[in-house]
């Protein structure tokens, strides 16, 4: 059943409008658990959208098997779809930075507040991200280390490749997970793929995961795929590497290939001069699980990021 989560008219007489699907299953009883899984925060990264449409799609076509509550929030920003703007169109603010919101507040926090009180008394919330449109990520799920002991178990569930547990000062209190989390709703932060791309390959493996996760929680009784197991990390064991000069960047290793200590990345060459720039090499070894898909880099962008606490011939 499709509702209406918010309603708020704009100045050019047009409404924002967050909607949401929620698909029940037969003979409830109104005691069944549920999952909210959102997308669309930031315009621009589209992965979810395939995500949401395929789960909506899977439990169509099985409703036998659903035995509790899926709520689906495909676009948080809707504005920002339309436009292929990551922030909120005209006011350019970033809406997971304003979560959890003000019913009293401007526009955006009370949509932010809505949102926050829609999903509140979920049994768990998968927010689904891509990354922008620089730099390519594979699958992988990322936590605060201040609720790691609380999602852990729920992030292997979800067939992703990697799970990255981020130190809590580098969270912001201002997203959508934080702030479910601080509510008592286990909050997930799914990334992967590129911006303003569908990578259906990605999408797929994290659907089957979803799945995977609601046979778990006791929310599915349909067939489900053995999920792989990620790699854990932590902040420490992620090598970032960033250009030291302006220029074109090439690389010379594909995504996810695994990297010797040593081993050449790729290069920045300046296309005026025809020089090379930048010798890119690996400090660690590891999976290169971020690499840069936009060629033209200034001082400082990021190239890549290798997990170094893996092993060759691990399996992604």
């Amino acid at each position: 059943m499709i509702s209406k989560v918010c309603s708020i008219e704009l100045p050019v007489g047009e409404h924002l409008v967050i909607y949401r699907n929620r698909i029940v299953c037969e003979n409830s009883t109104g005691r069944e658990g549920r999952i909210a899984i959102v997308s669309g925060i930031h315009g621009d990264e589209l992965e979810g959208q395939y995500v949401c449409y395929e789960m909506i799609r899977r439990l169509k076509e099985h409703p036998e098997h659903l035995k509790g509550i899926v709520d689906i929030y495909p676009q948080l920003n809707p504005l920002g779809i339309d436009m292929a703007n990551r922030n909120v169109p005209k006011l350019e603010m970033d809406m997971n930075r304003i979560f959890p919101g003000s019913s009293q507040g401007a526009v955006m926090e009370r949509v932010a507040a809505a949102v926050v009180n829609d999903i509140a008394g979920a049994d768990i919330c998968l927010d689904i991200h891509a990354s922008d449109t620089y730099v390519r990520e594979i699958p992988q799920v990322r936590i605060s280390s201040e609720f790691g002991q609380k999602l852990l178990p729920f992030a292997k569930l979800l067939n992703t490749d990697m799970i990255w547990l981020n130190a809590s000062a580098t969270v912001h209190e201002s997203t959508l997970a934080h702030s479910l989390n601080m509510l008592g709703v286990p909050a997930l932060v799914v990334e992967m793929g590129l911006g303003m791309r569908v990578n259906r390959v990605y999408g797929d493996q994290v659907v089957d995961g979803i799945f995977h996760l609601m046979h778990e929680m006791g929310l599915w009784t349909g067939p489900v795929i053995a999920v792989r197991e990620p790699a854990v990390s932590t902040d420490g064991e992620v090598e970032f590497i960033r250009a030291q000069h302006a220029g074109i960047f090439l690389p010379e290793i594909s995504h996810q290939h695994f990297v010797q200590q040593g081993e050449k990345i790729g290069e920045i060459v300046e296309a005026l001069t025809g020089t090379v720039k930048q010798e890119i090499r690996a400090k660690k070894a590891g999976i290169v699980f971020t690499l840069r898909e936009y060629p033209f880099v200034y001082e400082g962008a990021l190239l890549a990021r290798i997990l170094s606490n893996t092993v060759e011939g691990r399996k992604f």
